[in-house]
């Protein structure tokens, strides 16, 4: 089943936010606003999955696919009223981003008015990328029109592995070869194509997955995320590892596999951005992706979903019939909220910027106000110098120069597969 939520501060039935959050509005103006809307509906839950999402048995009563679509608008609409009351500056969405679950097993016209009412209500920037995720059975011709003639940009296809051993073992159900067709169709409408990989299951050999990274590259995806499996617990997967009906996984396996992912990748002309993402330009990466890791503002509607907003993060209920009941009664669909402290926001901006291909620029680090407000340790040139001896961090980047006065931590490869151990060391 589903993880969890987090514990966290109950959320006033308005949805209203502290005051402090309130009064940064304003100083938020340009900060990017970006939309995820939680598509929450599966045809077959995969044994490694933990997200929020429900086959057709799992609903039970007070929730349908059918009815989902309202609900969710409703959500919107509720989002506006708040950020209405809480004077928030007009802010038009720069990307918009529908996740699941599988978004595609509702009606391609059905996502077609979930995306117009959000238009309506908050209006898009002119070059907005709006992205929805799809299992490739879905996609054919036809559904990729209704998306794009609705102003989708870019399709992002869960294609997993290209084995079916090994697409077996996730409890896949896709035809391997409906990803070719899924993207000869996002072609054809005029859509980008992102695919998505996971490397590490049980059983996968790397040849395996050398013939997977083989066969998406030879479709000329636009954008690569590759991700190496993580057992959660409570998953069908992590009970028959526990159980010894599968290997544990591997971390050596998965280092040699991420690897190979940086060789294939970037013979093929697709670059790292952030460690488990590739694309073909700057053009090309995902802006909605890049939101989270640059600490941007965004609204997470639907069940499960997850806000955030100038340093305040709150979580929907999880169930989609609870979201339901919530929403109809007029409250918001929140069930806990946290401010994020001092330190929790500085850890959070060194993590996630040593993850992307431009990496940490140490002076702005250094003059964070949150890290001066808590008179946190700043990093210094000699722990930066340290990681470039020991081959994690570029030497070239971390020179001081005009643009960057106390120079950059740029992970080397090596140092993509210890970013963890990286960010520890920096860490005040």
């Amino acid at each position: 089943m589903p993880s969890t939520l987090p514990l966290g501060d109950p959320v006033p039935a308005d949805g209203g936010f502290p005051p402090a959050v309130q009064q940064a509005l304003p100083g938020r103006a340009e900060v990017p606003f970006g939309l995820y809307v939680h598509i929450p509906f599966c045809s077959v839950r995969c044994g490694y999955c933990d997200f929020n999402t429900y086959t057709a048995e799992d609903l039970g009563p007070g929730a349908s696919q059918v009815t989902y679509p309202d609900t969710l608008i409703s959500e919107l609409v509720f989002a506006r009223g708040v950020l209405d009351t809480m004077g928030a500056p007009e802010r038009p969405f720069s990307t918009v981003f529908f996740g699941g679950g599988t978004p595609t097993l509702l009606p391609p016209e059905e996502l077609a008015r979930i995306l117009t009412r959000a238009r309506e209500l908050f209006g898009f920037r002119v070059d907005a990328e709006i992205t929805t995720e799809a299992n490739p059975d879905t996609i054919t011709e036809a559904t990729a029109q209704v998306l794009a003639e609705a102003g989708f940009t870019r399709l992002s296809l869960g294609m997993q592995s290209a084995v079916p051993h090994v697409l077996g073992t996730l409890d896949r159900t896709h035809d391997p070869a409906n990803v070719e067709r899924a993207v000869h169709a996002a072609r054809a409408a005029g859509l980008q194509v992102s695919l998505d990989l996971i490397s590490g299951t049980p059983g996968e050999s790397l040849e395996d997955w050398r013939a997977s990274l083989d066969h998406a590259v030879a479709l000329q995806p636009d954008h690569i995320s590759a991700y190496s499996l993580i057992i959660e617990e409570g998953t069908a997967m992590a009970a028959k590892i526990k159980r010894g009906a599968l290997p544990d996984i591997d971390p050596d396996d998965q280092a040699d596999k991420y690897l190979i992912t940086d060789e294939v990748l970037g013979a093929a002309g697709l670059d790292w951005y952030e460690v488990s993402n590739f694309s073909t330009s700057r053009a090309t990466r995902s802006e909605h992706n890049l939101n989270y890791w640059l600490d941007s503002d965004w609204w997470g509607a639907g069940p499960g979903a997850h806000s955030h907003m100038a340093g305040l993060r709150w979580w929907n209920v999880k169930h989609p019939a609870a979201y339901a009941q919530r929403l109809s009664g007029g409250a918001t669909p929140g069930h806990g909220r946290e401010l994020l402290a001092d330190e929790d926001q500085t850890l959070e901006h060194l993590m996630l910027r040593l993850r992307l291909a431009e990496g940490l620029d140490v002076a702005e680090f250094n003059a964070l106000p949150q890290l001066r407000r808590s008179q946190g340790e700043k990093i210094s040139a000699k722990s930066v110098q340290s990681l470039v001896h020991d081959g994690l961090i570029d030497d070239a980047a971390a020179q001081p120069g005009t643009a960057y006065p106390q120079g950059r931590a740029v992970l080397t490869l090596r140092g993509r597969l210890l970013a963890d151990a990286v960010t520890r060391r920096l860490a005040p």
